[in-house]
């Protein structure tokens, strides 16, 4: 096979990638995360996290640190641990302004020594 239709399908294939997990305008952390975890299955780290990031908040360096503070050492934990959803349906996304990691109106971070109802 020719290597420049190699490189082309190569190519395809990451821009199709990062189209699919890409997060939705004004989407925030928790409901993007519950929207790629129903289709893609954690890996054990904090890859979706990550993208998340640097996606929409570069500058949240700390992200990390604080989402395995609560407990939340891969990204299914995240949505476990971290941050609790009001209620069962929490879709569409209430939204959150650019460069925020913060939940939206759906969810509220748990806190530590919070009890679990």
């Amino acid at each position: 096979m020719d290597s420049s239709i190699d490189s082309e399908a190569e190519d395809f294939v990451h821009t199709m990638a990062d189209a699919i997990t890409a997060p939705l305008p004004r989407e925030c952390l928790p409901c993007y995360l519950d929207r790629m975890l129903r289709d893609l299955q954690c890996d054990g780290s904090l890859r979706l996290t990550r993208n998340y990031r640097d996606a929409t908040a570069p500058r949240a360096t700390a992200l990390e640190h604080r989402v395995m503070n609560g407990g939340g050492y891969c990204d299914c934990e995240v949505l476990m641990n971290v941050f609790i959803p009001h209620d069962e349906h929490v879709m569409p996304c209430g939204g959150v302004r650019r460069g925020s990691t913060q939940p939206c109106s759906l969810w509220s971070r748990h806190r530590r020594g919070m009890p679990w109802f």
